[in-house]
């Protein structure tokens, strides 16, 4: 029996999702296979792993600009050393994981745990294969320290394994699959069932609106948004999720409630319903995060892009723009105009969904497992 360890970071939620959609597809169809899931930061570090996560949130939150600073600086310079000098560290306790359960395979959906990994296998103590899943539509340098000791890297589209073999990794380490996806998103759902389950009309087009979850991020822009839809004079309603959020959901409420639109729009908070809903949206608007990006594009969804983080979703941001799959809002774009375009153009709005499928990779998850255990 082959032995997996799947190594994520809690920094987002990306990381964990493609973790769960890699090992639920293996326990699925994988008889064979002994897999575990782990946080590598939480197992080497339980107090760095709360300070780090901790920084990226409050950052990310309220000082956006200085998180995308350390974003870059980390790819080159005092930051990177000072980073891969850390997992050199950490990795000794790793080291202990993995002497125990003697992995064939290494999946990671986080740069700390391929360079942990990597660092083992530089020294001679592992013999496993590494695989790099990276969860952005851009590469980042700290995903390629000790490239020489990762088996293969699965990245989102071609044009990021060009850019990685621009960088020096060989091709044949390089798989475009796609980032992982969760099953649910290649199920049929019933669509007059799944609008009557939620207390949506058939007769309008329905708008899916992630308010930035518990963190909150752009929140007055973000309001800003939701007001300019739940007063459009256009038919549609919107489904708005507040996450893990009381004060947005609150916010959300009052203007609703303050507007008469109750029958138009739906609040929700936390929900894992996103793929039935996302199968009857038309329009999804939503910070791009890799997660909520390859599930937009693998719904066929055209995407409002708001309040991407400063870094990683500024360039899923570039690059859902440069495909023509989704319209980017800016902070001192006319929101209430830019949506009523693009509403009352169907013939764009129709051209957007068919770029979306187009580039959107569905099976992703299962093409990596394949390309993993099955050669």
């Amino acid at each position: 029996m082959k032995k997996v360890i799947i190594f994520y970071a809690a920094y987002g939620g990306g990381h964990l999702s493609a973790a769960r959609s890699i090992k639920e597809t293996i326990e699925n169809n994988y008889k064979d296979i002994d897999v575990i899931l782990v946080d590598c930061m939480e197992y080497v570090n339980k107090m760095v792993n709360r300070v780090t996560t901790k920084a990226y949130a409050e950052m990310a939150k309220k000082a956006p600009r200085t998180w995308g600073r350390v974003y870059w600086h980390s790819q080159k310079g005092p930051l990177a050393h000072l980073s891969t000098a850390s997992n050199k560290v950490l990795s000794i306790k790793l080291n202990k994981l993995l002497k125990d359960f003697e992995p064939d395979f290494i999946i990671s959906t986080h740069p700390f745990g391929t360079q942990m990994c990597a660092y083992l296998k530089k020294l001679g103590k592992l013999n496993a294969k590494i695989a790099t899943v990276m969860t952005d539509y851009a590469p980042h340098d700290q995903w390629l320290v000790f490239n020489k000791y990762v088996d293969y890297y699965f990245v989102s589209h071609n044009g990021m394994k060009k850019k990685l073999h621009e960088k020096g990794i060989p091709n044949e380490k390089i798989f475009a699959t796609g980032i992982p996806l969760s099953n649910k998103f290649l199920l049929k759902y019933d669509k007059a069932q799944t609008l009557e389950n939620f207390g949506l009309s058939p007769n309008k087009k329905t708008v899916l609106f992630f308010g930035g979850g518990e963190f909150g991020l752009g929140k007055t822009q973000t309001f800003k948004i939701f007001k300019s839809l739940v007063e459009s004079h256009q038919d549609i309603q919107t489904v708005a999720i507040s996450g893990k959020n009381p004060k947005m959901k609150e916010n959300f409420q009052n203007l609703v409630d303050s507007l008469d639109k109750k029958d138009c729009v739906k609040i929700l908070e936390y929900t894992d319903k996103i793929p039935e809903l996302m199968s009857i949206s038309d329009l999804v608007i939503t910070k791009p995060g890799g997660l909520t990006t390859t599930e937009s594009l693998a719904s066929g969804l055209p995407i409002v892009v708001i309040n991407p983080i400063p870094g990683q979703e500024e360039e899923n941001a570039e690059y859902l723009e440069k495909n023509k799959v989704a319209i980017w809002i800016r902070k001192n774009d006319n929101v209430e105009q830019i949506l009523n375009d693009l509403f009352s153009n169907p013939s764009k709005m129709r051209e957007m969904k068919i770029r979306a499928r187009l580039i959107s990779k569905k099976n992703s998850t299962k093409d990596i497992c394949k390309i993993l255990f099955e050669n």
